[in-house]
């Protein structure tokens, strides 16, 4: 263990966030520096806890404990080997991941959790700034190939395990840069894109051949593929939007938050000036009370929106931890993300009836309704319908599944009852050869799935093409988290 008093001594300490009215003139992450020392303090919170289910808490079974202790050893490389034993891309799990593992801490059943998010995102942080992280080759090649269809979380994973166990892997992605959602979903404010570039310069020296800009199923078709590869990984991720038929919904100004964000990053990336849909001075309403919604809010603050109203189905949720969640499942409570720290309205228990048109053809307003929840679904409460301003209006629902389309048909691969593509234990779908990872057999999910599944999946593929494998498998595609 760490510090043997340390949860007795050392309250949880995270780093401030940048003052909103600095932050919101730039795009860089919103997290001051944290000095080391207070970092190991943290770390030195990690109880000798016997069972640390904080290992349950997380898909990837980071060994938390080890690289705690690590850390407040002063260990820091060390640590830093421990953290990627099990974890491919630390950077962007300490970034993005709802730290499921923090909920599922010991300390936290009747105290404040270890930091353990941001003790990983320090160590990875350290280990790149003292060149520790280097490229990791295969000593030998098997002379099989892989490609690699998707080139999101769960994409590299796989990509990067089958590289290392010594094939040939190709990684397909249909937009004109690498990184899937880590590149244009994500914004600059959550995640900076040095730490993606970074990752891929190393997988690049690992082997990995990158094809941007290639839409397999049409600029390379399904049978192609079986014939160029001994092995095909689909990870394309859930990217069917969910969408809200009420009249109206055909106006202009009402997008996808997935049609709104990606302009704002081509921004950063220095492709174009300004984005092809711009807040600026107007009145934003976001439909949906997640991370992608949270992630429009602070877009809309640093375009310079007039206002930005969020809207929830949901009821608002408790401040603390509610009876029906206990430890050590995830609870629904009420979080404050940098994004609403930064401005805005939340609305909770609304449903949008109609947007209003400006005689124009352009989205003025909108009606919303209240709602309760009765007999297993929400109803409008009668007499509570209201309008409100709204210039722009982004749909941030979630969404349903993998895109079915051209590439699915070509492979000939079938879809399970939720409309995700079907796969075995190994991975593997109803296609001999042909394995599924991530968002695409899952369904929508959160990060560190996504990189567990494609640990897993490359597990599956190389025992496939050889017949044995020594890849990690840490994760049964049956599996359901006991945390989210």
């Amino acid at each position: 263990m760490a510090d043997p008093k340390g949860f007795l001594t050392t309250g949880r300490e995270t780093p401030p966030r940048r003052p909103v009215d600095i932050r919101l003139q730039d795009w860089r992450e919103v997290y001051e520096d944290f000095a080391s020392e207070r970092v190991e303090k943290q770390a030195g919170r990690c109880m000798d806890c016997g069972i640390p289910f904080c290992h349950n808490g997380c898909p990837l079974g980071n060994l938390i404990p080890e690289w705690n202790d690590l850390v407040w050893r002063d260990d820091w490389r060390g640590a830093s080997e421990r953290l990627h034993a099990t974890n491919n891309f630390p950077e962007f799990t300490g970034r993005l991941c709802p730290a499921p593992c923090e909920t599922a801490c010991v300390l936290g059943i009747n105290a404040d959790p270890v930091t353990i998010k941001q003790v990983e995102v320090e160590i990875i942080d350290l280990a790149w700034e003292q060149g520790w992280v280097i490229p990791q080759p295969a000593p030998r090649q098997s002379g099989k190939t892989v490609a690699v269809i998707g080139s999101g979380p769960a994409g590299l994973a796989a990509a990067q395990q089958l590289a290392r166990a010594g094939h040939t892997v190709a990684v397909y992605e249909r937009a004109d840069r690498v990184g899937g959602l880590l590149r244009y979903g994500i914004p600059e404010f959550k995640m900076e894109k040095k730490h993606l570039d970074r990752r891929l310069s190393q997988m690049s020296d690992e082997g990995v051949k990158f094809r941007a800009g290639v839409d397999v199923g049409t600029d390379i078709t399904g049978s192609d593929l079986r014939r160029r590869y001994d092995a095909v990984v689909l990870a394309v991720g859930s990217t069917q939007w969910r969408d809200l038929p009420v009249p109206g919904r055909e106006l202009a100004g009402v997008y996808q938050a997935m049609e709104y964000l990606p302009g704002a990053n081509r921004v950063q990336e220095g492709d174009i000036e300004r984005a092809p849909i711009d807040a600026e001075g107007k009145h934003v309403v976001i439909i949906g009370g997640g991370d992608t919604g949270a992630d429009c809010l602070g877009t809309a603050h640093r375009q310079g929106a007039a206002s930005v109203t969020s809207l929830e189905i949901m009821p608002l949720p408790p401040e603390y931890r509610p009876d029906g969640q206990p430890w050590p499942t995830y609870p629904m409570t009420y979080r404050v993300a940098s994004a609403h720290e930064e401005g805005g309205s939340r609305l909770y228990a609304v449903s949008t009836t109609r947007f209003i048109d400006d005689g124009s053809g352009q989205v003025r307003a909108m009606e919303i309704v209240e709602v309760a929840f009765r007999d297993g679904r929400f109803s409008p409460v009668p007499g509570t319908e209201r309008e409100i301003p709204a210039d722009l209006v982004f749909l941030a629902m979630g969404f349903t599944g993998p895109e079915t389309g051209s590439l699915v048909e070509q492979l000939g691969v079938e879809l399970d009852d939720r409309g995700n593509i079907r796969r075995d234990l190994a991975y593997m779908s109803s296609v001999d050869g042909v394995f599924v990872a991530g968002d695409a057999g899952r369904g929508q999910s959160l990060i560190v799935w996504a990189i567990a599944e494609g640990r897993s999946a490359a597990s599956g593929v190389d025992r496939w093409l050889t017949g044995t494998t020594t890849l990690p498998f840490p994760i049964p595609p049956t599996a359901r988290p006991l945390v989210v």
